[in-house]
């Protein structure tokens, strides 16, 4: 009886036990779930507070409305601007809506439009590829155009800028 049990617990040399691969597998799916899961809410989390921290950080006194307080808008037709670049033949094609203080402001917004058009071609014209590429270089560019078109302006101000069409080729 002692050699039966031997040889029912001995495998032929041609036949290995797949215990081991099959746990070795099992184990890595579970390991792979958890940093899944782990990688799933730590990444819902980061996302949700970095929305937050990037409008803290562009915001500008410029930039603040009243809530719930929007303006009356400007559509400034779309342009094509020859940008500075070194090595290629680069363009932006923009659209940009304006936000006035008042409706005189935007009165005279549409009044004075050769002359924003004007402003708008000469500042983004002196602008490079680089300058345009990134959300800092658009943050800066939205500021200096409304301080450019804020500077013509007599009976109203700019609030804010929109950008409806931004292509940077």
């Amino acid at each position: 009886m002692a050699k039966k049990d031997m040889e029912q617990t001995e495998q032929p040399e041609g036949k290995k036990s797949k215990l081991p691969l099959i746990l070795a597998i099992v184990g890595g799916l579970i390991l792979l779930g958890g940093v899944g899961v782990g990688a799933y809410f730590l990444g819902a989390s980061g996302k949700e507070q970095a929305p937050e921290d990037a409008v803290i950080a562009s915001s500008t006194p410029a930039q603040k409305a009243p809530a719930g307080k929007i303006g009356p808008m400007v559509d400034v037709s779309g342009f094509i601007i020859n940008i500075l670049d070194r090595d290629e033949i680069r363009y932006l094609k923009a659209a940009i809506t304006l936000e006035a203080d008042s409706e005189a402001g935007a009165l005279e917004l549409q009044e004075r439009q050769a002359q924003v058009r004007d402003a708008i071609l000469l500042l983004v014209g002196n602008k490079t590829f680089d300058e345009l590429r990134d959300l800092q270089g658009k943050m800066q560019l939205r500021s200096e155009l409304i301080a450019q078109i804020n500077t013509m302006l007599q009976q109203g101000q700019v609030k804010n800028i929109y950008f409806t069409d931004f292509v940077v080729q």
